[in-house]
């Protein structure tokens, strides 16, 4: 099969839909298809290293649910963007987030093959979806197959444009978090707190900074490793001087290679998020590694981690629960330890190659309904491994 993945962010940006795209991409090549990835960069220089890879436009920083997105916004593109879709040769384009401008919803104009949408965002509202539903619904009508991440995602893109959407989440390579060393430094007899994330509000860190504050004087060996980048990051730099927080390593943005070996080095993984998350891909990754979980009771949150059995789930905004909950695990080794061979066990299934099944699924059964002549010669490359 020949495949398209569009997406609508900056693929040299470090991102969940990014990630999400390179994963699928790298499994349906596996399994023989031939994938093209359409995305706006930033790096000019990607698509002359990756043949498999177009850029399609110079993605711009935009403002959207408390977070950056960096999406292309040029409507000079239409035409190339028409020609690619078009002239491309593709038996299925699978668009990831099919409602952002630019290159995901007018590729979707243009396309004249089978059509699949990934909705990956969840938030309280959205104002583009609410003024631009009455444009918007004939776009979501080309689609011959709607997939949401979660059940959050799911009810929330359902909200404004109702329909059968499968729930396929985002998954992991289970097998990249097994079996790291840890850094010697950091396993020094400290006990370690981890928090991975983009340094903005939405992330949650101010609470758990808070919480450390409160907690630190209580236990002197407690550290806290903060993985991530983003435009709080003096914010909260300052805030570390200030209030003179002893043993707050702040490591940056760190290579993906790396990271594995950062939940290795910890003890309690940390996620306190405010909200408009779809769903825990970092909760999946502290589990893969057989890290217990103190983390916010948000939607997204509790698609992953069952209360008292991967983890333990606080109040969002709470930081009395957060230094109470995280409090109890530093104190309880035993109880670390059950949390994280449940977590170890239940990351299992969300492992890459079961995902790119079940995506694989929804292809066939899209070409099946809409060109069934097709489905018969295309079904052998798609049927289950």
């Amino acid at each position: 099969m020949k495949v398209a993945l569009v997406s609508a962010y900056d693929f040299a940006h470090p991102g969940g839909v990014t990630e999400h795209v390179r994963y699928l991409a790298a499994g349906l090549r596996r399994r023989g298809h031939d994938v093209t990835v359409l995305a706006p960069c930033s790096d000019r220089e990607l698509s002359d290293r990756d043949h498999d890879f177009v850029r399609v436009g110079r993605p711009f920083p935009i403002p959207m649910h408390g977070s950056v997105a960096r999406i292309t916004v040029g409507l000079h593109l239409t035409n190339r963007i028409k020609h690619m879709v078009r002239e491309g040769g593709f038996d299925v384009i699978h668009y990831h987030e099919p409602l952002m401008p630019v290159l995901p919803i007018t590729a979707l104009r243009f396309s004249r093959t089978i059509n699949v949408g990934t909705f990956h965002a969840f938030a309280r509202s959205n104002v583009g979806y609410y003024y631009g539903k009455p444009l918007l619904k004939r776009y979501v009508r080309r689609l011959h197959a709607r997939i949401a991440v979660s059940n959050p995602a799911r009810e929330f893109v359902r909200h404004y444009f109702p329909g059968d959407y499968r729930v396929i989440p985002n998954g992991i390579d289970f097998h990249r978090f097994q079996n790291q060393q840890p850094f010697p430094d950091l396993r020094d007899g400290m006990c370690n707190l981890l928090f991975v994330g983009r340094l903005e509000y939405r992330k949650g860190l101010g609470y758990l900074l808070r919480a450390y504050e409160q907690l630190k004087p209580q236990y002197p060996n407690l550290r806290l490793i903060i993985v991530g980048d983003g435009p709080l990051r003096r914010w909260y730099g300052n805030f570390i001087a200030r209030k003179q927080l002893e043993d707050v390593v702040m490591a940056g943005y760190v290579d993906p290679a790396e990271l594995p070996r950062y939940y290795a080095s910890c003890d309690i993984f940390c996620s306190p998020a405010t909200g408009d998350e779809s769903f825990g891909i970092v909760l999946l990754e502290a589990m893969a590694s057989s890290k217990a979980i103190v983390a916010t009771s948000i939607d997204g949150f509790r698609e992953v981690v069952d209360h008292g059995r991967e983890g333990l789930l606080v109040e969002r905004k709470s930081r009395r629960q957060l230094a109470y909950a995280l409090q109890t695990l530093i104190s309880n080794a035993d109880l670390r330890r059950e949390l994280g061979r449940a977590g170890q066990l239940k990351a299992r299934n969300f492992d890459w190659e079961r995902v790119i099944d079940q995506v694989s699924d929804v292809y066939r059964k899209a070409v099946d309904s809409a060109q069934p002549a097709a489905a018969v010669r295309l079904e052998p490359s798609l049927s289950p491994r």
